[in-house]
């Protein structure tokens, strides 16, 4: 696979395709007398959430209004993910859904992207059963979006743009629609070289290339400047991030902490392997780094992780987690767990659930294995019968949610600051938000503390003061005290 750097002078073709589609969608809106409006749908994980962004930047520069209502709008994208089983029953099933609406519609586009379509089975399952899908793409060529959809209706027929490429491509060339009025997304490096042998991720982004620290760092400021609260620096492996010149993760981290205007930066996803004191010294001695660490265990056992390929053994990830504790002790820790991978045997399991117990996670993603086609564990022998999975899933599952309370009981009674996220999704006149620890928070606020004319969304953005009065399995429920 070749890398490729990509600059202004390569876009060109791009910026045309966007000349050309903001002038065919302003026919089409003169035709149809209203606004032509997108929905990106976005499945997986924050990178690709970040690339979504992308997407809506560039049907907002082709003069395309964001849709969310019940109806489907004129151009849907699907974003999709590849990780697990149930995002690729999620994409066929919606593209069901959709069918009528496009037979209906004959100017209606439709078009699927992301580490799904990466999966040859999938593009093949599209091209035979979905025809009316437009276009498929696949995420290292979110840049060239526009030239592939002009391409699309020049054709009049399915386009489907799959490479081997991996691109680097500077955000600053590329029209971001940012969704959050609390936290901007900054991928800092693509792809990964871990090759996890339960994982598609490295055959749908690449290998690992990083951004340069001079360009991460402008957008910091600017992001910063526009008023962001926090930053999220993402990557498939983040700290094993690796400048050209060789600049790695600690420098960039501190350099983005002496940013003035953010009063929180955080970062994801990390590996046990990549990870060092430094790191933590880092987030120890930083006021604007949140004070959260996650940090995928995926198994207990060390001869599980062998068969992954995760190059760790618990004794290096326990020494680590007890370091994190002790360097950052009002610090959340939370993590990744795969249950019923190949081979795993009962004692297999009870080495995670000592694992899990000793680290007490405050929260933690559980999976029960599903093999990805593509994947080496995907042929293993001895896969485990869905019943046992289940079984110890289950178990699992009664151990975190017991940590995960604990460690939000251990909240009441204190007071914190709170990034607002916006309206608790349970109640109307309930805020939500997250502590420096990456704590879920929901909160009333008193009649003394409300500003006049606003709603419950016009708070999101805001830090205030918020008294922990309870706790739940998931979440602690409090009272604002002050609004900064």
């Amino acid at each position: 696979m070749a890398i490729i750097k990509v600059g202004k002078e390569d876009l060109k073709n791009r910026d045309s395709a966007l000349n050309e589609l903001r002038e065919y969608f302003s026919g089409l809106s003169a035709s149809k007398g209203r606004e032509i409006t997108y929905s990106v749908r976005t499945y997986g994980c924050q990178l690709n959430e970040s690339d979504s962004e992308k997407l809506c930047g560039m049907l907002e520069s082709m003069g395309l209004t964001e849709y969310e209502g019940d109806k489907t709008a004129d151009v849907v994208i699907f974003n999709t993910c590849a990780v697990r089983e149930n995002a690729e029953d999620r994409l066929f099933g919606n593209l069901g859904i959709i069918k009528s609406d496009r037979k209906n519609d004959k100017d209606m586009i439709v078009a699927v992207c992301g580490c799904m379509t990466m999966v040859e089975k999938n593009v093949d399952k599209i091209r035979k059963s979905f025809p009316y899908v437009d276009l498929v793409f696949d995420p290292q060529h979110i840049h060239l979006f526009p030239v592939y959809l002009r391409d699309s209706l020049r054709r009049k027929k399915q386009l489907v743009n799959i490479s081997a490429d991996d691109y680097i491509v500077d955000d600053s060339l590329v029209p971001i629609a940012r969704k959050r009025k609390f936290r901007a997304l900054v991928p800092i490096m693509y792809g990964c070289n871990n090759f996890c042998t339960y994982c598609i991720v490295p055959y749908a982004r690449g290998r690992e290339r990083s951004r340069e620290v001079g360009e991460i760092i402008e957008e910091l400021e600017i992001l910063a400047y526009q008023g962001y609260k926090e930053v999220m620096l993402l990557g498939q492996n983040v700290n094993s991030y690796k400048s050209s010149e060789g600049d790695r993760f600690p420098a960039l981290l501190k350099a983005a902490s002496a940013i003035k205007g953010f009063s929180r930066i955080r970062f994801m996803s990390s590996h046990p392997k990549d990870i060092s004191d430094e790191i933590i010294e880092i987030m120890a001695s930083s006021s604007n780094i949140e004070t959260h660490l996650h940090l995928p265990l995926q198994s207990g056992s060390d001869r599980i992780l062998k068969l992954m390929n995760r190059p760790y053994d618990i004794t290096d990830y326990l020494k680590t987690v007890h370091y994190f504790r002790k360097m950052v002790p009002d610090g959340s820790l939370s993590t990744d767990i795969i249950v019923g991978f190949p081979g795993e045997t009962e004692d297999d399991f009870k080495r995670t659930l000592d694992v899990v117990s000793e680290c007490a996670f405050d929260s933690a993603f559980t999976f029960q294995y599903s093999p990805r086609p593509g994947t080496k564990a995907a042929l293993m022998e001895d896969q485990i019968p869905h019943d046992v999975v289940t079984e110890r899933f289950g178990r699992l599952l009664d151990l975190q949610n017991n940590l995960a309370y604990k460690s939000n009981l251990a909240k009441v009674g204190k007071t914190e600051e709170i990034l607002i996220e916006g309206m608790s999704s349970t109640a109307p006149d309930i805020l939500t938000g997250r502590t420096m620890s990456n704590h879920l928070i929901n909160f009333t606020i008193p009649d003394s503390l409300k500003i006049e004319g606003k709603s419950a969304d016009d708070y999101e953005g805001m830090l205030c003061d918020v008294k922990f009065t309870s706790a739940r399995p998931y979440s602690v429920d409090g009272e604002m005290v002050k609004l900064k």
